[in-house]
């Protein structure tokens, strides 16, 4: 999906504060807060907001004064991170993946401990293709979600993962790092979920997927590189 808005350096920056503080705060984010930040008025970022909000990127949720992302925003976020290649999980983080995933033993657990130092990492619901089967961890993490706190919304999420696995084997993803947000998905359009999946090399099949499915309101940045590091790990631990 390719975003063709050119927006302003301020802009820019206006929008991945939104994204990155609605992410840690599951709150809308409101111009106060964000003046502050900016070192300029609440007016200015008003302005700018207006703005943001007249092209798609953001949206007002009921009556609040703050501001989300809407899934266009969060397309013209991730694009921006994925342009960016210094975007490397922490140390702390990649030995924690290397050290679950070395000396595993069989390759069936090699990816199963790898899916779940995801899930303990993102906080999110952690996934990989296993053979013909789909390895999934973390339910608690998803559904505990405050997205998530209805029956509707809940039966559109079951809905998405009874149709993950097919959905996987047809449409083969062949980018190393895919981001599938809210209404991207070709299943569960209305979970408001989003699907980060990294295809590695595999005993089973080259074409081996893990990852991690959890709200459109999330860390992108980390868990992206989380994800794509998780994918670098099994490919290194299984053909070491």
């Amino acid at each position: 999906m390719v975003d063709s808005a050119i927006l302003s350096p301020r802009q820019e920056k206006l929008l991945e504060a939104i994204v990155e503080q609605y992410a840690e705060v599951a709150a809308p984010v409101g111009s106060s807060l964000l003046a502050k930040a900016f070192g300029v008025s609440s007016a200015t970022i008003r302005a700018e907001m207006v703005e943001l909000e007249r092209n798609g990127f953001i949206k007002q949720p009921h009556t609040s004064a703050g501001r989300i992302p809407t899934d266009k925003g969060y397309r013209h976020y991730v694009n921006r991170v994925q342009d960016q290649e210094t975007n490397l999980p922490g140390r702390r983080a990649t030995r924690a993946l290397n050290a679950r995933v070395s000396n595993a033993g069989m390759p069936e657990q090699t990816i199963r401990n790898a899916v779940d130092t995801l899930v303990e990492l993102t906080h999110n619901l952690g996934l990989a293709t296993i053979g013909d089967q789909l390895y999934m961890s973390g339910l608690g993490n998803l559904f505990g979600q405050p997205e998530f706190m209805n029956t509707g919304q809940v039966q559109e999420v079951a809905r998405l993962l009874d149709n993950l696995e097919p959905w996987l084997k047809e449409a083969a993803p062949n980018k190393p790092l895919n981001v599938y947000i809210g209404r991207e998905n070709p299943i569960g359009r209305t979970a408001g979920c989003s699907l980060i999946i990294s295809k590695f090399h595999g005993p089973f099949s080259d074409e081996s997927y893990i990852g991690v499915l959890g709200p459109t309101r999330q860390s992108y940045r980390g868990v992206m590189s989380l994800v794509g590091q998780a994918g670098k790990s099994l490919e290194e631990a299984l053909y070491e």
